[in-house]
């Protein structure tokens, strides 16, 4: 039903101060609890509570254990319609942003207890366009307040723990000239253990980071298509105790790799079929091991990688080579 493999190291790119990342795939999941094949994976979210993975694809979440196996879907039946986004609290409740369908006309986020009984669904008000907004991905914070991510909206929604409209953050920002300022769309949101708020817009290619009382601190990232840039980022995630940030762009089919102040380390995979490779990759989730889940969407699987520097100190003499004995990108009829 999935795909487990321990393999080469993947094409080894550049990191800074000397050093490059490299990937080791540790499990490759490609199916879910129908044995059906994944249909692009487009969403995730760890559950460190429970240990468990959490995807959306095919229109379902599918749930995954500890050893990527899928243990069970959630779909129509559970009115599970337009999943987009996923969450889980530290009460073990599920949070579900979705868009509209025929039975609901307006965008919500379905909540569900820890036994997936439903609780309510929040719906949107008290603030301009609240009525076309279509939430995308979530996070919560200590006290309660949730911040939510919308589908072409500028600004982070937030409300309150009972899912009352509280204010938007809307941090301003430009790309070519500053007479061109404007509220950044936001489209990922995710909190680290010390309640900063990272905000990331693929529309600017940055992240936005906040304190834990809603003060801005500082961002990082540039938007371009080359090394060390954003072009089309989707998702980003926080590896508290190695002090990370991963944050994976759609367009250039990789990871880019930051330090906790937003220093520029360096970037992992390139497009490609093969295992390691990316093809339009949509979000990144960290596990508590430290390993990297990456929703590899167009090549409609989940790829769970562990990622580690390698210093060039420690290598004698000419640098080994990681790279595969596989192509990255597979040709038909063998030309």
């Amino acid at each position: 039903m999935f795909l487990a493999v321990s393999i080469a190291f993947t094409p080894s790119l550049r990191a800074q101060e000397g050093g490059r990342f490299t990937t080791r795939v540790i499990a490759m999941i490609r199916f879910d609890n129908l044995n059906k094949k994944l249909s692009f994976p487009a969403s995730l979210f760890y559950d460190p509570g429970e240990d468990e993975l959490y995807v959306i694809g095919g229109g379902r979440v599918i749930v995954y254990t500890s050893d990527y196996f899928p243990i069970f879907s959630l779909g129509k039946g559970r009115e599970i319609e337009t999943p987009i986004g996923v969450y889980i609290d530290k009460l073990g409740r599920l949070y579900v942003c979705q868009g509209v369908s025929n039975k609901h006309p307006k965008p919500r986020i379905s909540v569900y207890d820890a036994a997936l009984l439903p609780i309510r669904d929040i719906y949107f008000e008290g603030f301009e366009k609240a009525n076309g907004f279509t939430p995308q991905r979530m996070a919560i914070g200590e006290n309660g307040k949730m911040y939510i991510a919308g589908i072409d909206f500028r600004g982070l929604v937030v409300l309150d723990e009972k899912g009352r409209f509280l204010r938007l953050l809307a941090p301003k920002d430009y790309i070519v000239s500053p007479k061109m300022a404007r509220v950044a769309s936001i489209n990922d949101v995710t909190i680290d253990k010390k309640g900063r708020i990272y905000l990331l817009s693929e529309e600017m290619g940055r992240v936005y980071v906040y304190d834990r009382d809603e003060r801005f601190l500082f961002k990082f990232g540039q938007k371009g298509g080359s090394t060390g840039k954003l072009s089309r980022p989707r998702g980003i995630a926080v590896d508290d105790e190695r002090g990370r940030i991963y944050v994976i762009d759609y367009m250039r089919h990789t990871a880019n790799v930051y330090s906790l102040d937003g220093k520029f380390l360096g970037e992992f995979g390139g497009r490609g079929w093969g295992p390691g490779w990316f093809n339009y990759p949509s979000d990144i989730a960290v596990d508590d091991q430290g390993n990297v889940i990456v929703a590899d969407t167009f090549n409609q699987r989940v790829q769970v990688l562990e990622v580690e520097t390698k210093s060039e100190k420690e290598a004698p003499g000419k640098l080994p080579n990681y790279a595969p004995d596989f192509p990255a990108l597979q040709k038909k009829n063998g030309r």
